[in-house]
C-alpha cells in the first residue's frame, strides 16, 4: 500500500499538478516581437513602391483561458519604428505605429501537457502616428505626411512550453492584415498612395501564470 501512495505521488508531480493551461487561468507572456513587413503599394512619383524596414520592439500578450482549450488572447507591443523609402531615393521618412489585436485561440493537448500548441484567428487595429520626412524627403519637396489607420484579420500559431505550473516560454508567429492610405505633398500636389503592409509578425517571449 505505502508503495503505491509513493508511486501516485511521483506520477502526480510529473502529470497535469505540475502545469497547468486551465479554464479560468490567466497568462501574461513578455517578450521580443520582429514585425517584417510584406509591403506593397502603388507606384510612388514614378519612383516604385515604398520599401519598410523591419523593427524590433517588446511585444506583450494578455490571455484567458475560457476552457481548457479554448483562449482569448490580446497582443501589445512598445511603438514599432519603420523606415521608408523607395528604390532610388533610399529612406526618405518615418513611421511609427502600435498595432494591437485581439485573438480567440484553439490549445491543442489538455490542461496537464506540458507543450501547448495553438492556432488563432482574430482582428487587428493599426494606428500609425508620428509620421516624418527625413533630411533627403524635406529636400525633394516632400510634406505633410499621414498614414491612415487599419482594421483588418489576423491569424497565428504558437507553441507555450511550461516549466512548471507558474511560468512558461512561448514562441509564436502572427499574419497581419493591415492596408493603409499614405497621404503627402510633393510640392502643391496631395499624393494617396494606396500602400499595403501585410507583415509577418514572429515573437519570443516568457510567460507567468497569475
Amino acid at each position: 500500500m505505502k508503495k503505491a501512495v509513493v508511486a501516485a505521488l511521483i506520477l502526480s508531480t510529473f502529470s497535469g499538478g505540475a502545469v497547468a493551461h486551465e479554464a479560468g487561468e490567466f497568462f501574461f507572456r513578455l517578450g521580443t516581437a520582429t514585425v517584417r513587413p510584406t509591403e506593397g503599394s502603388d507606384n510612388v512619383l514614378g519612383l516604385g513602391g515604398f520599401n519598410v524596414s523591419n523593427n524590433t520592439q517588446a511585444g506583450m500578450t494578455f490571455t484567458w483561458m475560457a476552457t481548457d482549450n479554448v483562449g482569448v488572447e490580446l497582443l501589445a507591443a512598445t511603438p514599432f519604428r519603420h523606415k521608408v523609402g523607395t528604390g532610388p531615393t533610399g529612406d526618405i521618412a518615418t513611421v511609427h505605429h502600435l498595432p494591437p489585436t485581439l485573438m480567440a485561440q484553439w490549445y491543442f493537448g489538455d490542461a496537464g501537457s506540458k507543450l501547448r500548441p495553438y492556432i488563432g484567428a482574430g482582428v487587428n487595429y493599426t494606428t500609425f502616428f508620428d509620421e516624418k520626412f527625413n533630411d533627403t524627403g524635406k529636400e525633394a519637396g516632400l510634406s505633410d505626411l499621414s498614414l491612415k489607420d487599419s482594421w483588418g484579420v489576423a491569424g497565428q500559431a504558437g507553441l507555450d512550453y511550461l516549466i512548471n505550473r507558474d511560468w512558461l516560454i512561448n514562441m509564436s508567429v502572427w499574419y497581419m492584415d493591415i492596408d493603409t492610405e499614405v497621404r503627402f505633398k510633393a510640392g502643391d500636389q496631395q499624393q494617396n498612395i494606396s500602400t499595403r503592409l501585410d507583415p509577418w509578425v514572429f515573437m519570443f517571449s516568457a510567460g507567468y501564470r497569475f
